[in-house]
């Protein structure tokens, strides 16, 4: 793997187990690379996904604050789909999502797997402070973040960020995606990789956000290969592991003042759920799952 010079806005690559990883973004008033973890706070609405890279901040930086978000009603969320995707495709997705709560308890032994090889811990941090916030788009987000005036925000795992709040503070927003941006946005990064014949680029990202669908500049890639034992469940654990020393470059760069963030030449498209009819087809034909 190629090695890249931190902060100067080019790709960085890694596999797994990860390898020194190159992150970007805006300019910041200098800090040093030890500077508190008060300095950051993290938005997120939980889950052993997003604590992984939580406790990876929190063991290199200390506490940091999280700001924790109420899951969003599925009824919202099935309603917005329908209005972008239509009904039968929503029905389908809906089907696999039930599909998939099976599919988790069978991959459980995979998981564990992953979990110990790579040391992840997926439970919340004992030493951060965690404050409600019912919405990152909520006032009492906003005044949160007011009051504890950041160097540096991260998001992982959160609904969409509206404006008001990403103005709300002067500091770089930096979110963890998994997928390969900006040709795996949204959903299933991973697994749409696979499907689609396009291994090398099955990887996750870290990038600046913006309003729209992990559309904000990139940071830094992380390139990932799975096994034939992995599939949709398990791909996620695979991303998270090797994405940690990518964010924890990325925010060191924040409170640095270094970072730059770089254009990727790929095609842009958002993706979401798979039908439950596209993923069982998908795993006959191409042995994808």
């Amino acid at each position: 793997m190629e090695q890249q010079t931190p902060g100067i806005g080019r790709p960085a690559t890694t596999t797994l187990p990860p390898q020194a990883c190159t992150a970007a973004s805006q300019p910041r008033e200098p800090a040093t690379a030890t500077a508190p973890g008060s300095r950051i706070v993290a938005l997120t609405g939980g889950g052993p996904l997003p604590w992984i890279l939580i406790n990876a901040l929190e063991a290199r930086f200390g506490p940091l604050t999280i700001l924790e978000e109420d899951k969003e009603p599925y009824s919202v969320f099935l309603r917005r789909r329908v209005r972008l995707l239509g009904l039968a495709p929503v029905i389908g997705q809906v089907a696999f999502a039930v599909a998939l709560k099976a599919l988790h308890k069978l991959s459980d032994k995979r998981k564990r797997e992953i979990i110990t090889a790579h040391g992840l811990a997926t439970e919340p941090p004992a030493g951060c402070p965690r404050v409600p916030i019912g919405s990152v788009n909520a006032p009492e987000c906003r005044e949160a973040l007011r009051r504890l005036n950041p160097d540096v925000v991260v998001v992982i795992g959160t609904r969409i960020i509206r404006r008001k709040t990403l103005s709300c503070v002067p500091a770089p927003f930096i979110n963890y995606h998994a997928g390969l941006n900006p040709k795996y946005r949204g959903m299933n990064g991973a697994y749409w990789a696979r499907a689609m014949g396009d291994e090398e680029n099955m990887g996750a990202t870290v990038h600046l956000v913006d309003e729209g669908v992990d559309t904000g500049a990139v940071l830094a890639h992380a390139r990932v290969p799975a096994s034939e034992r992995d599939n949709i469940t398990t791909y996620p654990f695979l991303l998270a592991a090797a994405a940690r020393p990518l964010l924890v470059e990325a925010v060191e760069a924040a409170l640095e003042g270094r970072l730059a963030p770089y254009t990727v030449p790929l095609p842009s498209r958002q993706w979401f759920h798979p039908t439950l009819g596209q993923y069982v087809w998908t795993g006959l034909t191409r042995g994808v799952w």
